[in-house]
């Protein structure tokens, strides 16, 4: 006769009071799988962030884009509500947004929030493709690094000085945000380059590493900058690319804030 016991007490056990069975008898110690959480009973995803924040619109476009349910928690960022202890035990940099899905599970930084919701609902709506696929994987990431890189910190840098800076009551540098949109504007020739060969920026498919550039990019109109719209100095395609991604439902019912 076998006895088959879990993997954690038999540990315990094969050297134990049992190490000396009646003859007949074995003791096979053998491993369980955990179980995945059950998801929490009538909960949906939900989003803590500050409604025009270029963050939390980033993850609200792509619960949208997923047609995921989710909940929206408005949280002050004027009056400090993210710097908070409550707040904190969450995220702990004090900075917007985090999740809290189905499952208890949380999670901050809108880029990898993002990325965690397109994998885990992959099957209602592609957003990256599957990591299997090592070349298409490896051209969304490519796409994704250009936006962190080459296109994010020129146009949150100009909006952050020239827009930002006077709403939290300090003083706008016009110049530095002079300079930023330059680098920018060199920035996207290389764009040009990519969107006169593909329809988006890690192929022929929208994903993840479009969606990244909307929150900022629909700002620069803002600060007086409007190479995305018009193309000005020979950039078309960019122009043409920029068309496709705003007008985008899912974009247009968020773009002037997330709404609870």
């Amino acid at each position: 006769m076998m006895l088959c016991i879990p993997e954690r007490l038999g540990c315990e056990l094969s050297t134990g009071p049992l190490k000396d069975l009646p003859e007949g008898f074995n003791l096979t110690v053998v491993s369980f799988l955990p179980l995945p959480p059950l998801p929490l009973p009538n909960m949906v995803v939900q989003l803590y962030g500050f409604p025009i924040s270029t963050c939390t619109l980033r993850v609200a476009t792509t619960l949208k884009e997923l047609d995921v349910p989710f909940e929206f928690h408005s949280v002050d960022i004027f009056k400090g509500e993210q710097k908070r202890a409550g707040y904190t035990a969450k995220q702990p940099f004090g900075q917007v947004p985090y999740i809290v899905d189905e499952d208890g599970f949380t999670l901050y930084e809108s880029r990898a929030i993002c990325r965690y919701l397109a994998l885990k609902y992959e099957k209602q709506r592609k957003l990256v493709p599957s990591p299997f696929d090592h070349q298409a994987y490896g051209r969304f990431e490519q796409g994704a690094s250009i936006e962190v890189t080459n296109f994010d910190p020129y146009a949150s840098g100009a909006v952050f000085e020239i827009m930002f800076k006077p709403a939290f009551g300090l003083e706008a540098d016009h110049e530095a945000g002079k300079a930023l949109l330059a680098t920018l504007e060199k920035k996207l020739e290389a764009y040009e380059v990519i969107l006169s060969k593909q329809k988006y920026l890690a192929g022929d498919e929208f994903s993840l590493a479009d969606l990244f550039h909307l929150p900022y990019g629909a700002l620069l109109a803002k600060v007086d900058y409007q190479t995305l719209e018009t193309g000005a100095n020979g950039k078309p395609n960019v122009a043409r690319w920029w068309k496709d991604i705003t007008s985008r439902p899912t974009w247009q019912s968020l773009k002037d804030g997330v709404k609870a």
